[in-house]
């Protein structure tokens, strides 16, 4: 893991390049990420300690460019600091590694699987996950996990994230209108947490439900010569 020079005149988040500037080439490098941040800010709506950045810049010397990945999660940092939000990420006035780095690889292919992996691993970021539509005969998802320093591919779907309370894995979902294979938060038993679509459609069918209870009740109350609107 690295270590960081905290001097004081270290450039702020204010004053360096929010990313590289590199446009995405595949929309689903926006989308992806785009859910699981979604799904986040309903499920941890409560919590104000974790940060999810998509396609920012990530800045752990001063004197290099900042690391740009699709999308990191950070814990035990401000959600939230200003009105104006994050320019950057910058881990000298953050003073924390992101915990989980995303990469959601594109048909340009960006060394996700080599030097991006080598370079988390030095970063010290607990878990690197890639995800690729485009493999046949191995795993699209891949979570790797630093342990003593290197990283170990985990095994299954989802994958169980201890230290971050959550499981990542992947399943056939219509997202933003799309059915394809999404990228979606679990629990420790592997039940795949709600879209926030599907959360509304969850309560509709709760009051729906409620509703017509309440109805039959009212019906049976009838029929034993009861005015329902009397006990109101």
């Amino acid at each position: 893991m690295l270590n960081y020079d905290l001097r004081s005149y270290l450039p702020s988040a204010e004053e360096l390049p929010d990313s590289d500037d590199t446009p995405v080439d595949n929309e689903l490098q926006e989308l992806i990420p785009g859910l699981l941040k979604a799904i986040l800010l309903i499920l941890w709506s409560e919590r104000m300690d974790w940060f999810f950045g998509i396609d920012m810049g990530v800045y752990y010397d001063p004197d290099k460019p900042a690391i740009v990945p699709d999308a990191f999660l950070s814990l035990g940092v401000e959600r939230v600091y200003d009105e104006q939000l994050r320019p950057s990420y910058v881990l000298w006035e953050e003073h924390i590694v992101p915990q989980l780095v995303l990469e959601v690889v594109s048909q340009t292919y960006r060394k996700e699987y080599t030097t991006k992996l080598e370079q988390y691993e030095a970063l010290g970021v607990l878990y690197y996950v890639i995800y690729s539509s485009h493999r046949r005969r191995k795993p699209r998802l891949e979570v790797h996990k630093l342990v003593n320093g290197k990283y170990e591919l985990q095994s299954g779907n989802p994958v169980w994230l201890p230290e971050i309370g959550l499981g990542i894995g992947c399943e056939r979902g219509n997202y933003s209108g799309v059915m394809r294979e999404w990228l979606y938060w679990y629990d420790e038993e592997g039940k795949r947490y709600p879209t926030p679509k599907e959360q509304i459609q969850q309560q509709v069918q709760q009051v729906q439900h409620e509703a017509q209870r309440a109805e039959k009740l009212a019906q049976k109350l009838r029929e034993l010569g009861i005015d329902p609107d009397s006990l109101i």
